[in-house]
């Protein structure tokens, strides 16, 4: 056989070697990628994204496209030939395992918080929304969780509205605490409550619940010395005029706060938000309006302007990072809070796009 033939022939079966080898060895990292995005103007497996009822709605036009991120599973076991192939992929990120499950989180656990994230940004994005409208939203105490094994256990449940407390009336969920801890360990304290069930039968036919009802729970001893507790954590909810459903599924975490908040505004407003273009974005929100950071926001810029997004709605804490590395054709947009979000869609309509507030790389 010819020297350079016996070369390459062996240089192929070491390379066959290295890539078995690679197959089979696990590493600890996980990979990142563009992940799907969705209209929350239009339809998502063929029913509305956001559905208002009880109140006028008008007709939308355009795009406010929320983004996603996809991401190995926590039980996904990725060898070396992956990361590395990850590592050279331009739209793709691999990170440390423990960076997107961190302290052995499991596939069930991340999905449940997740899940419960989504929940509380669609509740944050209703609340915006309409607080930016200046709808009233009413908020009200309510037991958020109880803890097995404790006094309230059985007496008390989540979503359960608390009135007063000791015949105290409670505006704020410190309040309840503070209450509570005016008793000595061993102590009564009595709770004026709306069951839950009745609160929610209430809520969906808004109307305000009137029926109460007193349940008296002996307090006990906290694990860190002798405050008084009942062995619950107070939370707020809210009440809304009219009914605001939002549908969308497999879908996890807090970052399409902003887009939902913005798509509830949209078709709650005469005039048209998008004037028929394509934007898309991201962003945690709160209940006062707030736009938070998120992850993976490389991979939610790359995934809108495959969609064919112009614009993206950029959190500021993540501009500089968008602004390193932007798509071809994808103008930035920086926003702090919903009505940032809102003014600069006017200035879009109106063509004003030298005003438009921008992303820099420091």
């Amino acid at each position: 056989m010819p020297r350079r033939t016996a070369t390459m022939l062996a240089s192929t079966l070491v390379l066959i070697t290295l890539l078995c080898v690679g197959v089979l060895i696990p590493v600890p990292y996980a990979e990142m990628s563009p992940g799907p995005t969705v209209n929350t103007l239009g339809d998502a497996r063929g029913e509305p994204v956001l559905q208002i009822s009880g109140h006028q709605t008008y007709p939308t036009s355009g795009h406010l496209n929320m983004t996603t991120v996809r991401v190995t599973g926590a039980d996904y076991k990725m060898n070396a030939v992956e990361a590395v192939y990850g590592w050279l992929a331009h739209d793709n990120v691999v990170v440390p395992h423990d960076t997107l499950y961190p302290d052995g989180k499991t596939e069930e656990q991340s999905s449940q918080e997740n899940a419960e994230e989504f929940s509380q940004s669609q509740e944050s994005a209703k609340v915006a929304a309409l607080k930016e409208l200046n709808i009233p939203v009413t908020t009200r105490v309510v037991v958020a969780t109880v803890v097995k094994g404790t006094p309230a256990e059985g007496r008390l449940h989540a979503g359960d509205v608390i009135r007063a407390v000791d015949g105290v009336a409670v505006k704020e969920p410190g309040d309840v605490a503070k209450l509570v801890t005016k008793r000595k360990p061993g102590q009564d304290v009595a709770f004026t409550i709306v069951p839950a069930q009745e609160a929610a039968a209430a809520e969906k036919a808004h109307k305000d619940a009137t029926t109460t009802r007193r349940v008296v729970i002996t307090t006990t001893k906290s694990q860190e010395g002798d405050r008084a507790i009942v062995g619950i954590q107070a939370g707020t909810d809210h009440v809304f005029p009219f009914t605001i459903d939002i549908k969308l599924a497999d879908v996890g975490g807090p970052s399409a706060g902003l887009m939902f908040a913005l798509g509830i505004v949209d078709k709650l407003t005469p005039e048209s938000l998008t004037d028929g273009k394509f934007i898309a974005g991201t962003g945690t929100i709160d209940d006062k309006g707030k736009v938070g950071p998120i992850g993976g926001i490389e991979m939610k810029l790359v995934g809108a302007r495959k969609a064919g997004a112009e614009y993206f709605l950029t959190p500021a804490e993540n501009c500089a990072a968008a602004a390193a590395d932007t798509p071809s054709g994808l103008t930035l947009i920086k926003v702090d809070t919903i009505d940032d979000a809102t003014k600069s869609l006017e200035k879009l309509r109106k063509g004003d796009t030298a005003s438009l507030p921008s992303c820099s790389k420091s």
